[in-house]
Formats: structure tokens, sequence, C-alpha cells
């Protein structure tokens, strides 16, 4: 894995995605591909619980591979969010760099109750 010179950056681009989790399985967030070229700087990541009666457990990992692959170090795990709450995972004041070759991906503990909201800086080197 790289880490991309950012100090002359060709250009920034801001980005945002909303994931509805529909399995207990791990759903990908952001990936940055392997020789990619970028540097991706996480702003934010908030959890949504969209259930109006149960709390929902939510597993954030940062993963040593694109696409979920290779090892998965936990930002957040088994953090039960309340009905009708939402969690922020992380957020300007503790931003982080998602190098090439890494991912982010999020495993719920009840399929269907949980939104993940993430914003990031696409920085290309």
């Amino acid at each position: 894995m790289a880490n991309p010179n950012i100090v002359n950056v060709a250009a920034i681009y801001g980005n945002s995605s909303q994931t509805s989790l529909t399995t207990t399985s791990a759903t990908s967030l952001v990936s940055n591909a392997a020789s990619s070229g970028k540097v991706f700087k996480i702003n934010s990541i908030t959890v949504a619980n969209v259930d109006g009666t149960n709390a929902a457990d939510i597993t954030i990992n940062v993963y040593s591979a694109a696409a979920l692959g290779g090892t998965a170090f936990p930002l957040v795990s088994t953090i039960s969010v309340p009905a009708d709450a939402t969690l922020i995972v992380t957020d300007k004041t503790t931003s982080f760099y998602l190098l090439e070759n890494q991912s982010i991906g999020a495993t719920a503990g009840t399929a269907s109750d949980l939104v993940v909201n993430a914003s990031w800086e696409e920085i290309n080197a």
C-alpha cells in the first residue's frame, strides 16, 4: 500500500454516501483501490437507527485491503444505537486518512434498522 504525497495535489473532491444496512453481513462504505494515487480524508461517519422501537448494534471496521479485504480493525465494535437515535462514529475533530488499498465497512446487528452516512475528501496526488 502506497501513501501518495499530498503536498502538491492535482484535485480534491468532496464525497458522501448513504448506505442502508439491509443485511447483517459487512457492507462496504468507502473503498480506496490499490494504486489509485489517492488518499481519502474521512471527515465523518454517522449511524442512524430508523427503527422506532428497538435498539440495533453497529460495528464499523477499517480493512487493510480494498473491497473489505484483509484484516478488519474496528473503529467501533458492537455499539448499541438506541431507537430513533444517531451515533457519531467520527467527525472533523477525529478525521483520519484512508490510504490506497484500504476500505471501511459496516456490519449491523439487525438487518434494515441502520443507515450509515459517510463524508470524505478524495485527494488526488
